[in-house]
């Protein structure tokens, strides 16, 4: 039996790199806003029973009037994150349903994310307690000081870590429960918290289209991924407007 899972997508983000005058998740993205590839490919699943999408104060008026009939019909939740990424998925597990075994927290920018690799890093997680989608490091890696090369790194054995990344939910609320004790500026995923509890992380490997956007350059090279793969039909209903209204 396969366990209940909750899903935390962060979209509470400034956008301070990206640039323009839409914030980087809710740019378009083949044909709608990026957060929402994610919204759509969660909410389609029989074993999530919870979509937390965190988002900022200052989006609510925004969120609410484009998409929010849709999100309330998905049962999708919004909740004001904090400003911090660690706030906002300490303010998530908060919101927990009781029955939640697994909890997935991923990004609102990474729209290219796959059934598939979804589906291997829940199962990868239920099995070790802590799972994350890597993809391995395949650039030559430069150290660099004060502008010029110090060493070229070993990437042998470097992976790139992507989300979703998939934890036990009493593991994931012990490892923020530890978080205090840690420097914030030194800790760039959840998965770290773990690894500082001393357990043990799976991946799942997966490939470089998984992409985080960044930059507004980012947005033509996620489209044509997206773009060019096959089009699943959906299963369930499309909500109270047409899709193409979302």
């Amino acid at each position: 039996m396969s366990e209940n899972v909750a899903v935390i997508i962060c979209a509470a983000g400034a956008s301070s790199r990206f640039g323009g005058k839409k914030k980087k998740q809710f740019a378009d993205v083949a044909g709608r806003a990026a957060f929402l590839h994610s919204v759509e490919l969660f909410t389609d699943r029989t074993d999530v029973k919870q979509v937390l999408l965190a988002i900022a104060p200052e989006d609510e008026e925004l969120v609410s009037v484009k998409w929010g009939p849709n999100l309330n019909f998905f049962g999708v939740r919004t909740y004001f994150g904090g400003e911090e990424r660690f706030d906002t998925v300490t303010k998530g597990l908060e919101l927990l349903k009781d029955d939640i075994g697994l909890v997935a927290v991923h990004d609102a920018v990474r729209p290219c994310i796959t059934k598939k690799w979804v589906d291997q890093v829940i199962a990868a997680a239920a099995e070790s307690g802590a799972a994350i989608l890597a993809c391995p490091v395949v650039a030559t890696i430069k150290q660099v000081e004060q502008a010029a090369i110090i060493r070229t790194v070993d990437r042998t054995g470097l992976y790139e870590a992507q989300t979703p990344q998939v934890f036990k939910t009493e593991l994931l609320k012990k490892a923020y429960e530890n978080i205090e004790k840690l420097d914030k500026d030194k800790i760039s995923d959840d998965a770290q918290l773990i690894e500082y509890l001393g357990e043990k992380v799976s991946i799942v490997e997966t490939e470089s289209s998984n992409m985080k956007i960044t930059q507004g350059s980012d947005i033509p090279i996620a489209d044509a991924i997206l773009k060019g793969r096959p089009k699943p039909g959906r299963k369930g209903p499309i909500g109270p407007y047409e899709e193409a209204q979302w």
